[in-house]
C-alpha cells in the first residue's frame, strides 16, 4: 500500500484507477491533492498542506497527515452518511461544467450490506407471525410452538463459528453471498415443509438458520475493512439499522400478504427479493477497497490511513482455548449472549405477547411489534454516530465501547421490568420501544469490541460469540413458550431476563477492553 502514499513535494505515477481510456470529457493524473489536469475541486473550507509540507512527527505529525489524507480524499467526495467534514460536498466540476455527484464507493457497500441485513430479519420474522395461524391449524400447544420457533437457531448455532473462519479465509464477499442465496431457498420451501410434516418444517427451518449465521460474521468483518476506525460505527449503526428494519419489513407486510395472497405469500416475496440481492452483490462488492475497480485512489487512501495501528496478521487464528482464556473476550461473549437472549424472547414472541396478554388480532399484533424494531434502527445509528464522535474528540476506545454497552443494556432491563406492570397496547408498546431502542447502543459497544480486540481473527471470535449467544437464543425461545404455559404469564420471565441484562452489565464493565488482545 506504500505505493499509494506519495512521498511530499512528489507526485506519483498515474494510477489506471484514475484513467478514463478514450474519454474525451476530462483527463485524470494523480497529484498530491487527488485530481490535476482538467478537473478543478472548489477550495476547501480548512487549509490542506501542499506539495512542500514538511513531515511531523510524534501525536501531532500524525493528526497533521490525517487531516492531509482527509483533506485529499475529501476533495472529491463527502461524508454523505456520516457528517460534512468540509470537503467539496462531492462534487466534481470540470472546465466546462458540473459533471455529477461522486457517491464514495464504500457508501454503496454499506447501503447493500444494510438491505442483506434487511433481508436476514425479514426472512426470520415472517415465521415468528404465520406461526400464529400455522398453530391454530396444526393444533400446536404453546410448547411445541416455541420449539417450532427456536428450530431456525439449531441450524445458526453450528455455522456461527464456521461461518466466521470461513470469513477470515475466504473474505465477506462469497460468504455472504452464499449465505444470502442459501436462506432465500430455504424461506421458499419453507411452506411446502410446513404442509409436508412437522418434520420437514422443522429440517428446513433448521437450514435456514445454517444459512443466515454467516450474516453477522460477514458484516462485521467487511465493516472493518471498508471503513475508518472513525467511521466503523456508523457503518455498522447503518448495516444493523437495516437488520431491524427487517423486523418492521416483516411484521408489517407478513399479515398483509398472508390475507390477500395466502401463508405462502410473503415467503414468496422475502425469497425472491433474495435471489435478486445475490445478483447485484456478487458483481459490485469486494471483501477488500483494495480488490475494487470502483474504488479510487483517493478514497482507498482515506480508508487505509484511517485504520487503527493494530497488526494484522493475515491467516493466523489463534486456539479456540486461547480465545476463551482472555477475559476481554469472554466478556464479549457474555454480552452477547445475553443480547441474544433478550433479543430473540422479543423477537418470536411479541406478536403471541400481544394476542395472549391484550387479546390483540394477528394485523394489530404486528403493527404493535413492528413500531418498536423501527425505532431501534434510528436508535442504533444515532449510537453509532455518537461513538464515532466520542472517538473523534479523543476519548479511548475502552471507555466509549464501555458507555455504550452500560446503555444498551441497563436501558431494556430497566423497561422489560416496567413491561410487568403495563396495563393497556399502547402501554406495552412504549415500554418495548425504549427498552428495544436502547438496547441497539450495545452494536457500539460488544459487537465493535469485537474488531477492536481481535482483529486477526474477529470472523472466528464473532462465531464463537454467535454460537455461544445462540444457544441462549434457543434457551430463552423454549423456555419462555414452557413458562407461559406452566405459569400462565410472561412477567417471570421478562424479570429473568432484566435480571440477567444488570449481571452482565457489570461483567463487562470490569473486564472488557478497547486495546488489541490477540
Amino acid at each position: 500500500m506504500e505505493a499509494l502514499r506519495p512521498a511530499a513535494g512528489s507526485v506519483s505515477s498515474p494510477d489506471p484507477r484514475l484513467s478514463i481510456p478514450g474519454s474525451r470529457l476530462v483527463s485524470f493524473r494523480r497529484t498530491q491533492l487527488g485530481f490535476a489536469s482538467s478537473i478543478r475541486a472548489r477550495p476547501l473550507r480548512r487549509a490542506c498542506s501542499g506539495d512542500g509540507a514538511q513531515r511531523v512527527s510524534g501525536k501531532a505529525g500524525r493528526r497533521q497527515q490525517q487531516q492531509q489524507v482527509r483533506c485529499t480524499a475529501e476533495g472529491i467526495e463527502r461524508g454523505l452518511l456520516f457528517g460534512d467534514r468540509g470537503g467539496v460536498g462531492g462534487r466534481v466540476e470540470a472546465a466546462e461544467g458540473v459533471i455529477g455527484v461522486a457517491v464514495p464507493e464504500r457508501f454503496k457497500v454499506v447501503a447493500l450490506m444494510a438491505c442483506a441485513m434487511c433481508l436476514c430479519n425479514a426472512d426470520r420474522v415472517v415465521m415468528s407471525v404465520a406461526v400464529v395461524p400455522l398453530a391454530a391449524q396444526h393444533g400446536w400447544s404453546s410448547s411445541f410452538l416455541g420449539i417450532v420457533q427456536s428450530s431456525f437457531l439449531w441450524g445458526y448455532v453450528f455455522s456461527s463459528v464456521a461461518g466466521g473462519v470461513l470469513v477470515d479465509k475466504y473474505g465477506g464477499k462469497r460468504v455472504m453471498a452464499w449465505g444470502v442465496a442459501l436462506w432465500s431457498l430455504a424461506t421458499l420451501l419453507t411452506p411446502w415443509a410446513a404442509n409436508h410434516s412437522t418434520v420437514a418444517l422443522l429440517a428446513i427451518r433448521a437450514f435456514f438458520g445454517l444459512a443466515e449465521g454467516v450474516a453477522l460474521p460477514s458484516m462485521s468483518t467487511l465493516s472493518s475493512r471498508w471503513f475508518p476506525t472513525d467511521e466503523r460505527a456508523s457503518a455498522v449503526g447503518i448495516s444493523m439499522g437495516g437488520f431491524h428494519l427487517g423486523n418492521v419489513v416483516g411484521l408489517v407486510l407478513t399479515p398483509l400478504m398472508m390475507s390477500t395472497v395466502g401463508i405462502s405469500g410473503p415467503f414468496l416475496l422475502f425469497s425472491s427479493l433474495g435471489l435478486l440481492w445475490v445478483m447485484k452483490w456478487a458483481n459490485g462488492v469486494t471483501s477488500h477497497p483494495r480488490e475494487s475497480r470502483f474504488v479510487s485512489a483517493s478514497e482507498l487512501r482515506l480508508i487505509e490511513d484511517g485504520k487503527s495501528n493494530a497488526v494484522v496478521r493475515g491467516g493466523e487464528i489463534p486456539p479456540i482455548r486461547v480465545l476463551l482464556s482472555k477475559p476481554p473476550a469472554l466478556a464479549i461473549i457474555l454480552a452477547n449472549i445475553t443480547n441474544n437472549w433478550g433479543y430473540f424472547v422479543l423477537l418470536s414472541w411479541m406478536p403471541v405477547y400481544f394476542k395472549t396478554v391484550f387479546n390483540i388480532n394477528l394485523k394489530h399484533a404486528a403493527w404493535f411489534s413492528a413500531v418498536p424494531w423501527g425505532t431501534m434502527a434510528v436508535s442504533g445509528y444515532i449510537a453509532g454516530a455518537a461513538s464515532d464522535y466520542l472517538i473523534k474528540a479523543g476519548y479511548s476506545l475502552t471507555l466509549v465501547r464501555k458507555v455504550m454497552q452500560s446503555i444498551g443494556f441497563i436501558g431494556p432491563g430497566i423497561a422489560l421490568l416496567c413491561l410487568n406492570y403495563a396495563n393497556s397496547p399502547a402501554i406495552a408498546a412504549l415500554f418495548i420501544t425504549v427498552g428495544l431502542s436502547l438496547s441497539s447502543f450495545s452494536q457500539a459497544g460488544f459487537l465493535l469490541n469485537i474488531q477492536d480486540i481481535a482483529p486477526n481473527c474477529a470472523g472466528c471470535l464473532h462465531g464463537i460469540a454467535n454460537s455461544a449467544g445462540t444457544v441462549a437464543a434457543i434457551v430463552s425461545t423454549i423456555g419462555t413458550g414452557y413458562f407461559v404455559q406452566w405459569l400462565g404469564s410472561f412477567q417471570a420471565f421478562l424479570t429473568v431476563t432484566a435480571a440477567l441484562y444488570f449481571v452482565t452489565t457489570v461483567f463487562y464493565n470490569l473486564f472488557a477492553t478497547g486495546d488489541q488482545v490477540f
